[in-house]
């Protein structure tokens, strides 16, 4: 039998869409007002699931103490009152999307999670845009 657990978190953080390789009429065109040279910010919403079977001996799929303090410290940490574009490095040179937010959460969480347990990370942008990736 597998369950899953879930974790709420929240960060704040600015960013900008745009390509560099792209002019800015381009970039205001694909990405519109996302693409504010001055960059704009969101309230992210995260939750992170993680499915695996009960641990017989503690009845737990994963001490949720220790996937408070994992996201704190690999994502909330490192993202919250950032500019992602700026200050985050895997974002570089990665356009900083929902959807490429997410996908960066879940390679940072996953080395860290025994190999047996499923992870899913679902990212709110706001409340009705979010993103899901589960690693496929």
């Amino acid at each position: 039998m597998k369950v899953t657990v879930h974790r709420k978190a929240h960060f704040n953080a600015a960013h900008r869409l745009y390509r560099k390789d792209w002019n800015d009429e381009k970039n205001q065109r694909v990405f519109g007002k996302c693409s504010n040279p001055h960059y704009h910010g969101h309230n992210y919403e995260l939750i992170v699931a993680v499915t695996g079977k009960i641990n017989e001996e503690t009845g737990f799929v994963m001490d949720l103490k220790d996937l408070k303090e994992l996201i704190y410290q690999k994502v909330e940490l490192p993202f919250d009152h950032k500019n992602l574009n700026e200050e985050v490095s895997e974002f570089k040179d990665l356009n900083p999307t929902a959807e490429n937010i997410a996908v960066v959460i879940w390679q940072t969480l996953r080395p860290e999670l025994a190999s047996h347990l499923d992870l899913e990370v679902t990212l709110f942008e706001t409340p009705r845009n979010y993103v899901t990736y589960r690693g496929e």
